[in-house]
């Protein structure tokens, strides 16, 4: 019986630590459904996804909400999202509801649909930005009529088991819980108005369930050290070694080979690392008062562009940035008293789409910090991140061992030697 206990014990203790950040420790995205009125069958509800991550946004080709109706339920219309079926709706004569699904699946619409088939917030193809990042832009939301339903507090029954993808599978959501009612602001900000029930889902991020290997990895070099430290050998899985393309192929030149798969299945430049992304700390130059990194984002994916794409970096030094060129900076504080996390952003119509892999598929940008001399040293690769995670998923950095290093400071004797042969010199001329 204690072995069972235990081992129930670390199953739970794993799964919440597989969902928690620690960099983001707050991060979650929130369902929200407001019931805004009854109708002779059901109701209408008013459903808003909020992105709360600080760094990890929903990319193209967008999210997917789906879950399990309580009793028989189905939806008779939508206003900004779809179902992706509609499900046997052979019953109904006269009016169809748009899905009679037990579980529907919904998708956002794709922007430029009709007038009065938008809703706030809809119509962006799914794709939702990270709170940290712009948070007018990481909420979504559409409308729905449901019938079948319950028609007042007591007899509406909660939807269950919600699914997310994002766009692609790591998110887990809790139950539907019911909580105090939405409440409203009339556009002339004069009248306060309220949902007449409301009930929250949230979901979390776990990168161990989206994927097995890591999406990207590090690469690190210096000034002080011409050797320049790879990102490790199959840092993202050599799975898809087989299929990858060198960089002078001709196949990259043939007609839509630069189209991406419903799967999202990648097409990957042969590297040693095998990622799609590889982010390049460099060290470059070391000032009285300052000292200056450069950082290059590397695109090796010929199927995969990066639209508000995400580069957050944890450093001891990040509490003190002088300036970022290139990128637009914000610093994180997951814990209000440490400010070692920074997130770093493309600027808005320059830099903010990380092209495919090719010549233009790499955005870079230098960040010139100033020195804490009781703390600030090259020494031991103290001047390399701790952590660096792109779009949210954490990468692998190099081990420690292999950083590059300060040159060793030359032996006494060796330091001496020139004044031991000019002595030599002296003696012999006045031999």
């Amino acid at each position: 019986m204690r072995l069972v206990i235990s081992a129930v014990c670390v199953i739970v203790l794993f799964s919440y630590a597989a969902a928690y950040d620690p960099l983001d420790p707050n991060g979650n995205i929130t369902i929200k459904w407001d019931v805004v009125s009854w109708t002779p069958d059901g109701y209408v509800a008013v459903v808003t996804m909020s992105n709360f991550q600080m760094f990890r946004h929903i990319m193209n080709p967008g999210w997917t909400l789906g879950w399990t109706w309580a009793k028989k339920e189905v939806i008779w219309s939508m206003v900004g999202a779809q179902t992706t079926e509609q499900g046997d709706c052979s019953k109904f004569k006269g009016n169809v509801p748009h899905c009679c699904k037990k579980t529907p699946t919904v998708v956002d619409l794709l922007p430029g649909v009709p007038y009065n088939q938008q809703f706030s917030n809809c119509c962006k193809g799914g794709v939702v930005a990270a709170w940290g990042q712009d948070p007018s832009s990481a909420v979504s939301s559409f409308q729905v009529s449901i019938g079948l339903a319950g028609t007042s507090n007591k007899t509406v029954k909660l939807p269950k088991n919600f699914t997310l993808l994002g766009p692609g599978p790591g998110y887990t959501c809790g139950p539907a819980k019911v909580v105090p009612s939405t409440v409203f602001l009339t556009p002339d900000k004069r009248r306060k108005t309220q949902a007449l029930m409301t009930w929250n889902v949230t979901c979390t991020y776990s990168q161990f369930l989206a994927r097995k290997n890591p999406g990207c990895c590090v690469s690190l070099s210096s000034f002080y050290n011409e050797t320049i430290t790879p990102c490790p050998t199959c840092a993202c899985g050599c799975q898809n070694k087989r299929n990858c393309v060198k960089s002078n192929s001709k196949r990259i030149n043939m007609v839509g080979i630069h189209t991406s798969k419903k799967d999202n299945e990648p097409l990957l430049q042969c590297t040693h690392h095998m990622c799609p992304i590889r982010v390049h700390w460099h060290v470059k130059l070391n000032y009285k008062d300052y000292w200056r990194v450069k950082v290059a984002v590397t695109n090796f994916n010929y199927r995969m562009n990066y639209s508000l794409w995400t580069l957050a970096v944890q450093h001891p030094n990040l509490n003190n940035v002088t300036q970022v060129f290139s990128f637009d900076y914000k610093p994180l504080l997951p814990y209000e008293s440490i400010n070692d996390t920074g997130m770093f952003y493309g600027m808005k119509y320059f830099n903010d789409l990380l092209m495919e892999a090719g010549p233009t598929g790499n955005v870079q940008s230098e960040i010139l910090l100033q020195k804490n001399q009781d703390t600030f040293t090259f020494k031991q690769g103290w001047a390399f991140p701790r952590k660096v995670y792109f779009n949210g998923e954490e990468c692998m950095l190099p081990p420690p061992d292999s950083y590059p290093i300060l040159p060793n400071s030359a032996p006494v004797n060796l330091l001496n030697f020139p004044a031991f042969v000019l002595t030599m010199l002296v003696m012999i001329t006045v031999w």
